[in-house]
């Protein structure tokens, strides 16, 4: 189960991140359940951690235009399992989407300080 919370009306989980070189960082992420894809990271983030580059795509944004932005491979720790998942460079806040939070159930009590709560269904 991982725990988070709610602020300024935005739920934040914090995920764990490994480098290429090993080392780790704690990053919080806010939970985009309009985004399908598994997580975004600011390009300096992903420059920082070394991540390794896999292609290019065209994501299409809220507002339905269209950027280009590059996919690189991370690994996180996820519910304390080590999983590599495709991430975004792009943006300026990590952001969880709903790719990550598949056989998951998400609760979110949506005031300031509320509890966010990730757990798996069982």
């Amino acid at each position: 189960m991982k725990h988070g919370i709610v602020v300024g009306l935005q739920a934040r989980i914090s995920v764990i991140l490994r480098s290429i070189g090993g080392s780790e960082i704690e990053l919080e992420c806010v939970v985009d359940t309009g985004f399908e894809g598994f997580l975004t990271l600011p390009p300096t983030v992903v420059a920082d951690l070394g991540l390794s580059y896999l292609s290019s795509i065209r994501a299409n944004l809220a507002d339905n235009s269209h950027v280009l932005t590059n996919v690189h491979q991370v690994t996180i720790i996820w519910n304390s399992v080590e999983r590599e998942i495709p991430v975004l460079a792009m943006g300026r806040r990590p952001l969880i989407g709903t790719a990550l939070l598949e056989d998951y159930h998400l609760s979110i009590d949506f005031c300031e300080g509320g509890t966010v709560l990730v757990d798996e269904i069982l």
